[in-house]
C-alpha cells in the first residue's frame, strides 16, 4: 500500500532516511513536493498537495530530525 498525502508522519520519516544530511527547516515547499513524489512508496495524485499539507510534513520531519 503506497503513502498518501495524508500520512504526514510516515512521508517524514522516509524523508529523514532519504536525506539524512538535509536540515528539514531549510528546505523549500517546491523541493520537500517534488522529493515527496519521488517516493518509491509514494502513491498519491500530484494535485491533491497544498501548502498545509507541505507544512504538516516540514513539521513532522522536523520533529523527527529532532
Amino acid at each position: 500500500m503506497g503513502l498518501k498525502w495524508i500520512d504526514s508522519r510516515e512521508l517524514a520519516i522516509e524523508l529523514a532516511e532519504q536525506f539524512p544530511d538535509i536540515d528539514p527547516r531549510t528546505v523549500r515547499f517546491t523541493d520537500l513536493r517534488e522529493w515527496i513524489l519521488a517516493l518509491d512508496h509514494f502513491d498519491d495524485d500530484p494535485e491533491h498537495c497544498g501548502e498545509r499539507v507541505l507544512e504538516a510534513v516540514q513539521q513532522c520531519w522536523i520533529e523527527e530530525a529532532d
